[in-house]
């Protein structure tokens, strides 16, 4: 029986370049992709596939975002992170929202056939190119790497990568459902939270701690 596989990136071309890679082996399918995180989601929900490979850098959802939610809906699909952050906060903030691999996109090619394997059968795979005391530092936690996203909810994480993403707080209350009056209180709390007085300094913020990209 074939290995189901989902695709999120937002790039077609490294989505393509990807099918092609995994459909080479006879008992891996691509059953789906999505471009960003949002419609990863809902896609995956519906599609129940076995492996999902997930980008960080998306619009609309981030990959971890989008892992975590995944993870708690769809918990027998395994995700494994394909990325280019190799920071030690986005790899842990990863596997803390459940992803079962992480990779670099540099390792695209035969470990990636060797993560999806793994996972499928149960089993963590990371990045060969991953240190080991980085390994040690994620799992054990015993260098108290510090997050300062983690100090918002889940929801406030949202409205934090839309707000940076120049939406409009109308706009975000029509994505998220909620009111207008909703959104901005979110968005005071989420600033205070991190400290923040402007726009600017949070777009910042969210570059640096990989919630979004220059692009």
């Amino acid at each position: 029986m074939s290995i189901t596989v989902f695709l999120a990136d937002d790039h077609t071309i490294v989505r393509d370049g990807l099918r092609y890679l995994l459909e080479a082996h006879d008992n891996i399918k691509v059953i789906g992709e999505a471009s960003n995180g949002r419609d990863a989601v809902k896609k995956i929900k519906n599609l129940q596939p076995n492996v999902a490979i997930m980008d960080i850098v998306m619009a609309d959802l981030n990959g971890i975002e989008a892992t975590e939610q995944i993870c708690r809906e769809c918990p027998a699909t395994k995700v494994v992170m394909l990325s280019m952050q190799s920071s030690s906060e986005s790899i842990l903030r990863s596997l803390k929202a459940g992803a079962s691999g992480y990779l670099l996109k540099e390792s695209a090619g035969r470990e990636l056939i060797t993560a999806i394997h793994a996972v499928h059968a149960g089993q963590r795979y990371l990045s060969q190119k991953v240190s080991d005391r980085m390994v040690g530092a994620y799992l054990e936690q015993t260098k108290g790497i510090q997050d300062p996203v983690s100090v918002l909810s889940q929801r406030e994480r949202e409205v934090l990568q839309l707000v940076v993403e120049g939406r409009t707080s109308a706009e975000i209350a029509e994505k998220l459902f909620l009111s207008v009056k909703t959104i901005e209180t979110y968005r005071s709390r989420l600033m205070q939270k991190l400290g923040i007085k402007d726009i600017p300094s949070l777009i910042k913020f969210a570059i640096q701690h990989g919630l979004t990209s220059l692009e």
